[in-house]
């Protein structure tokens, strides 16, 4: 294969810290986080909703705890849940100390909200530095952020990472730039309050792409007036699109036209649901026909190409292999993408294997 430069990501090095069992920052994956949406109190629909998000690989999960009901419904999550249990806190500082002794693995504090310098030490953008600046802006978030560093640093504390989220995708793109170059503490990026499912997954993509892409943050999570759900979903294919992480089936396929010799969208549709189980990284194209159908598929794992009289071409690593009909074309793909993710277990269990055995 051949070296492509101009794809290659330079992560920024940053300290590794532990959330929970997950480490995050240093080599580390980067991590897809999200949010639930439910009542903490309810604590079983809030164990359900997280259930949900594990299933769909969410690595952490934050829980809002603006009460004491909702602490004291804390510890049953987290016992219940597989995955960290972030706890977000924000005008109450003692619903950070109940949190933790429930078993949140990481705060999740907006200093600006939970007030003075003495409740940081028990457990944003501050008037003053609004006053300074005159607006929200670049320079005003990574102030505020190594101010409150600062604070963590004097009590011998360094198992932080810190955000500097912002609506705007310029000025949140700015000041993790700007952060990113006089620490290196772990940073989680996100792109606050960014909207609906679509509205929300192309601002986020844009935001997180680029800082990505220069190699900057070690956790993500796209902030959608969505189902949870949707959130992870997005975020591991913004993580997909840029190479970084891989999970589950790339699906590459055209926009359909006139020349297409089946109903790509309607295949699409019926494949990303099909196929929703598989958690294997590989690739599949699906174009409707010979005009760039062929070209993809010499590059993804399984490829499908639409062709004339109702037979298409089935292409296997890269290679022209057969031909399928309209009728038994989607059960013919499912079977093709499920055997070549359970070729693909059988030998990265091998490998491991053979590493143990050394």
């Amino acid at each position: 294969m051949s070296v492509r430069p101009w794809r290659d990501i330079t992560r920024r090095k940053s300290r590794q810290i532990m959330v929970g069992k997950v480490p995050v920052g240093g080599d580390a994956p980067i991590a897809v986080q999200t949010m639930t949406n439910t009542p903490t109190e309810d604590a079983v629909a809030t164990i359900d909703q997280i259930r949900a998000c594990e299933e769909v690989g969410a690595d952490i999960i934050r829980v809002s705890c603006p009460t004491p009901e909702a602490t004291a419904a804390f510890g049953k999550i987290t016992r219940a849940a597989k995955v960290p249990i972030v706890a977000d806190i924000h005008f109450h500082y003692k619903r950070a100390l109940e949190a933790a002794d429930a078993g949140a693995a990481c705060l999740r504090i907006n200093p600006g909200n939970i007030g003075s310098r003495a409740r940081i030490r028990e457990v944003s953008l501050e008037k003053h530095l609004l006053e300074k600046y005159g607006e929200p802006c670049p320079e005003a978030l990574v102030e505020s952020a190594l101010e409150h560093m600062k604070y963590l640093q004097d009590e011998d504390f360094h198992e932080f990472k810190i955000s500097v989220k912002a609506s705007d995708v310029f000025l949140a793109v700015a000041a993790y730039n700007g952060l990113a170059e006089v620490c290196d503490y772990p940073l989680h990026l996100g792109i606050t309050e960014a909207g609906g499912l679509q509205g929300g997954t192309v601002k986020s993509s844009i935001g997180l792409g680029m800082l990505l892409w220069a190699g900057i943050g070690d956790t993500i999570r796209v902030s959608l007036s969505a189902d949870p759900v949707e959130e992870v979903k997005v975020g591991y294919h913004i993580l997909k699109s840029l190479g970084i992480r891989a999970r589950g089936v790339k699906i590459v396929s055209c926009p359909s036209c006139a020349r297409q010799g089946f109903d790509v969208v309607k295949t699409v549709d019926a494949l990303e649901k099909r196929l929703a189980h598989i958690t294997t990284p590989l690739s599949l194209s699906v174009l409707g026909c010979v005009v760039n159908g062929p070209g993809e598929a010499r590059e993804t794992d399984i490829g499908l190409t639409g062709g004339g009289n109702g037979r298409h071409a089935v292409f296997l690593s890269g290679i022209s292999d057969h031909v399928i009909d309209s009728e038994h074309m989607l059960e013919h793909i499912v079977k093709l993408v499920e055997a070549k993710a359970a070729e693909i277990d059988a030998a990265n269990a091998a490998a491991a294997a053979a590493v143990a055995a050394e």
